[in-house]
């Protein structure tokens, strides 16, 4: 039998880094925030023995490093390919209301978009600096 998730509506999938750098960044915070926040709205997915709605559009996921260690904590939304940058645990509910429900980039943390085709647009700024596109993973 397959999982789950491969049977329901997913529109979101946000990935959040806790690497070692996004770790030291209160990037675990920023996860079970996301987590606390989707399931109270109902539309996190997963099991419901854990509190989540299995048949939720959002899934959330723990990842290692992006390959941006300076921007931590670091959090990925697809399929909209859109990465955001020091998103803090107060950042969360506006992510989660503008982008994840209304559909629209929070561009004071958006720092570039991936297309489908592999084409990146960056941001030109990233908190008032300019986004360097020579980056380390």
């Amino acid at each position: 039998a397959l999982a789950p998730v491969t049977t329901v509506p997913i529109r979101h999938h946000v990935f959040v880094c806790t690497g070692k750098s996004c770790s030291a960044r209160d990037s675990a915070e920023v996860k079970d925030a996301f987590e606390r926040e989707l399931c109270a709205r109902g539309i996190l997915f997963g099991r419901e023995v854990k509190g989540k709605n299995p048949h939720g559009s959002i899934v959330v996921t723990e990842c290692a490093s992006v390959g941006f260690c300076s921007i931590g904590a670091a959090v990925m939304v697809y399929p909209d390919g859109i990465w955001y940058a020091q998103v803090q645990v107060s950042d969360v509910q506006e992510i989660i209301e503008e982008h994840l429900v209304g559909g629209r980039v929070v561009e004071r943390l958006a720092l570039l978009k991936v297309p489908a085709q592999g084409e990146r647009e960056p941001s030109p700024k990233v908190n008032n600096a300019k986004v360097n596109d020579e980056w380390e993973a």
